[in-house]
């Protein structure tokens, strides 16, 4: 058993279109939410639509991301608006002989909520630290805490993933019989995110090495 749950499905969650590709099980979203980095967050503010895309990190049953006290983003969703979070992972070009058929193939997790705002600094700094350990795992022990102005020019904000959904495409393209015989090629491009060689910052001291958390990671990313 992985622990997961399925989670009750509402109006909002519930698949309408190709509901067999649905998955509310917790095991499968949080999987999702883990192998991504940015999540796009939408939000209505004084009559006008917005999307816009935010790093995020997951701890347990919660998405947490920050940003900028003076963020319109910020400041509209920390008053408790419903918003609407996605995440999306691409794994792959679907292509098929017919032009109606192409796809791709995909995970992604769609959140409905309302984001709870972290208010101590204790709370701001394990929620920074949930968003920099998603990116890099390691890497919060390998910088400078935030300082108390640092802190207060920061809002940190959570998400609870009780209202939530994944839908998953996987697998070759469908084809109609009549384009079977068709001399075209078809079939999946696998797509995959992988890391390349750490570039070093401008004006770095001489002698400081790759850490090995980050050697680590390259080499665990590019053997999946």
């Amino acid at each position: 058993m992985d622990g997961s749950k399925i989670l009750t499905t509402t109006n909002r969650t519930k698949l309408k279109t190709l509901p067999k590709r649905g998955d509310y099980s917790t095991g499968t979203i949080y999987k999702i939410l883990d192998d991504a980095f940015v999540c796009h967050i939408g939000f209505a503010s004084e009559g006008q639509t917005f999307v816009l895309p935010v790093a995020y990190g997951r701890g347990g049953n919660k998405i947490y991301f920050h940003g900028g006290k003076g963020s319109r983003l910020f400041k509209t969703i920390r008053t408790g608006v419903e918003i609407c979070i996605t995440v999306t992972v691409i794994d792959g070009l679907v292509l098929a002989k017919s032009a109606f058929h192409h796809s791709v193939n995909y995970r992604s997790v769609v959140i409905f909520g309302k984001t709870e705002e972290l208010q101590t600094a204790g709370e701001k700094i394990n929620g920074l630290k949930i968003i920099m350990e998603h990116l890099l795992p390691g890497r919060w022990d390998d910088t400078r805490t935030p300082s108390e102005k640092e802190l207060n020019a920061t809002m940190v904000l959570s998400v609870n993933l009780d209202e939530a959904s994944s839908k998953i495409r996987t697998g070759p393209p469908v084809e109609e019989e009549q384009d079977t015989m068709l001399n075209l090629w078809s079939g999946v491009i696998p797509i995959k995110m992988k890391p390349g060689k750490p570039i070093p910052a401008p004006g770095l001291n001489e002698g400081i090495n790759v850490p090995g958390y980050i050697i680590d990671y390259i080499k665990r990313v590019e053997t999946f």
